[in-house]
């Protein structure tokens, strides 16, 4: 007997009714598309060149010209904002992909064997989140020097853990039911017990997980730049834009409300998708929003 993976066909159209209901989930759903396709347009048109220096326009205010103002370089920051987007996802996609990839199979590598293996991953962990992706990235850059590949590799080192817990966690409820030891009776090995029973019962979970770790990602992100450790000039980013801003929030504020805004609202949306996701997709969820 295997576990109902699958959503059928004809309760598609009930989960998406219930999707455009949740509150949480539409409002999350909306504002990260919204910031993804701002960050995809980046890629084909910006309203301004943002590796153009004007110092005759440096420091302006908001206008219709300049619609969030420009920087002590005269660079138009809602592009710059615009590129950051695209910078701030892709490095907390790669970071959160390299977490799930090599974090899913050692958590139910480690709930399948159990005894030593399973002791010894964990305690791997433990010594993995004693190091923040913060100090993470510090003992990288000093070895390779900053970047954004090198922040790549802190964040993704960082979830490598995080992943693996849940999917440990997750597994171990799973194993002790009567259809797992059905299949075992029937001679499937454990590897092929995780691929089509374990995995796809703790898929749900580890989506919701993703979720969470990509909106923790950005912040990752926005933080190791503002320390100078994330992605180099020209190459804007959100936290750079902050720590450019700093010195001027008398003269400039412009310069970090818009940049500052940008990461509190992706992040949110985020939260907000990643609850929503786990409401809709949990049947014992009963809040109301």
């Amino acid at each position: 007997m295997t576990l109902q993976t699958e959503i059928p066909r004809d309760n598609l159209a009930s989960l998406a009714s219930k999707a455009l209901r949740h509150k949480s989930f539409t409002a999350g759903f909306l504002v990260t598309l919204l910031v993804a396709g701002m960050a995809a347009l980046s890629f084909l048109w910006t309203p301004y060149d943002v590796t153009r220096l004007v110092i005759s326009d440096k420091l302006q205010a908001p206008s219709m010209l300049h619609w969030f103002g420009t920087d002590h370089f005269g660079r138009d920051v809602l592009s710059m904002i615009m590129i950051g987007a695209r910078n701030s996802i892709a490095v907390a996609l790669v970071a959160v992909g390299i977490g799930r990839g090599l974090g899913v199979p050692l958590g139910c590598w480690a709930a399948a064997r159990g005894g030593l293996v399973d002791e010894a991953l964990m305690r791997l962990n433990d010594l993995v989140f004693a190091f923040p992706a913060l100090l993470s990235a510090i003992m990288i850059t000093a070895i390779f020097g900053p970047g954004a590949i090198n922040a790549i590799i802190a964040i993704g080192i960082f979830n490598i853990p995080v992943f693996a817990r849940v999917a440990r966690a997750g597994a171990l409820a799973i194993w002790p039911r009567e259809y797992i030891l059905a299949a075992r009776a029937a001679g499937k090995n454990k590897v092929l017990i995780t691929l089509e029973h374990i995995l796809p019962n703790i898929a749900t979970l580890l989506l919701v997980q993703g979720t969470i770790q990509f909106a923790l990602g950005i912040l990752a992100e926005a933080s190791l730049s503002y320390v100078g450790l994330g992605a180099q000039p020209p190459m804007p980013s959100w936290g750079r834009m902050l720590f450019e801003a700093q010195t001027r929030m008398a003269q400039a504020p412009w310069m970090a409300i818009f940049p500052g805004m940008a990461i509190v609202v992706t992040v949110l949306a985020l939260n907000l998708l990643g609850d929503g996701v786990a409401d809709i997709l949990d049947p014992k969820s009963r809040r109301r929003r």
